[in-house]
């Protein structure tokens, strides 16, 4: 693993959510030193910190993550000071005993790490007596909801976008998958165009994931989120197109691989499959159309090229082939069915 990608994201944060993570801190360190005079206030600094997420939902869940861990751990460093004495192994011990009593609790690694953490911290800043510990939550507690309510107030992000973007991306992807195999089957081929052909195919999988991916970071950015009533119906929108467009890209991927399997260069002057080719052009313009009218929803401009007519009107029927294609033929017929089903809503 190169240097460089373990320390660097993919791509920068939005310069809001770093905003919002430095006004917390400073909230929460300027609101707990006037509440709580004394040691400075870095517990507080801390949670409001880690409490400003990407979402309002995983804010809410770090919130409690963090101040369960806090206070647990502030727990077992005064109980092992009260029972050890001030040394400096307790604090080792303290940080065994924490990593023990979040283990035996099922805790998640966050809570676990946390809890670890606060026994160390208490125990190296400051006596540990309980008054101290007390200040110690009290302060988490206010930096906690200070972080939750500035990642609240200041534009809560919504993930839509994103979202939208890679289904729509997924969208056109199939459509031409579609349109090549269209082209394909009434062709010769060689073997460097096969390979070529599945390939493409085979990429729409990690587009699917994409997708997936940036669909339930979009859902959890609108969970607790005020703005949701706003973008709600747009998400709908796009997790409807996206469980249209799934099982279309098993369906061309299965067409892809049972061409490429059963390929003849006698399949370009078969006239079943010539129309099998023509039914996949149509499907590609309804997988289009069915994109085009999502990002309508969005605000995007229609593709002139693309028909507002559904082109997929009926089912094709074919009889029986008298060739020796007709394991392709079948296949393809099947997923062709299945495809009209899914963009016709079809049960």
């Amino acid at each position: 693993m190169r240097l460089p990608s373990a320390i660097r994201a993919a791509q920068r944060a939005p310069l809001l959510q770093v905003l919002k993570s430095a006004v917390a801190t400073i909230a929460a360190w300027l609101i707990a030193g006037w509440i709580i005079p004394g040691p400075l206030p870095v517990f507080a600094a801390i949670a409001a910190l880690l409490v400003v997420q990407p979402s309002i939902n995983q804010s809410l869940s770090k919130a409690i993550e963090r101040s369960v861990g806090v206070i647990v751990g502030v727990v077992i460093a005064v109980l092992l000071t009260l029972l050890l004495g001030s040394h400096g192994w307790v604090v080792l011990a303290a940080v065994v005993v924490a990593m023990l009593v979040a283990w035996a609790l099922r805790a998640s690694t966050g809570t676990a790490n946390q809890v670890a953490i606060s026994a160390l911290l208490v125990l190296a800043l400051g006596a540990s007596n309980p008054a101290y510990a007390a200040e110690r939550i009290i302060e988490t507690l206010i930096g906690a909801v200070i972080g939750f309510i500035v990642n609240l107030a200041i534009v809560p992000p919504v993930l839509s976008g994103p979202a939208r973007r890679d289904v729509t991306m997924l969208g056109r992807e199939v459509a031409a998958s579609l349109d090549r195999l269209a082209d394909a089957l009434p062709s010769v081929r060689t073997a460097a165009q096969l390979h070529e052909l599945m390939l493409n195919a085979r990429l729409l999988r990690p587009m699917k994931d994409a997708a997936d991916a940036s669909l339930k970071a979009a859902e959890e950015s609108l969970s607790l989120n005020p703005r949701r009533s706003r973008h709600s119906d747009d998400l709908t929108g796009i997790r409807e197109l996206h469980n249209r467009l799934s099982p279309v890209v098993t369906q061309v991927i299965g067409m892809t691989r049972a061409y490429f399997d059963h390929y003849e260069d006698s399949l370009a002057d078969d006239p079943t499959v010539r129309a099998i080719a023509e039914q996949l052009h149509r499907a590609g313009h309804d997988v289009r159309l069915a994109v085009q009218t999502a990002d309508e929803g969005g605000g995007a401009e229609p593709d002139a090229m693309t028909s507002a007519i559904p082109a997929l009107t009926a089912p094709l029927v074919v009889r029986p082939p008298a060739s020796d294609h007709w394991i392709l033929v079948g296949s393809l017929m099947e997923d062709l069915r299945r495809i009209h089903g899914e963009l016709r809503d079809d049960d």
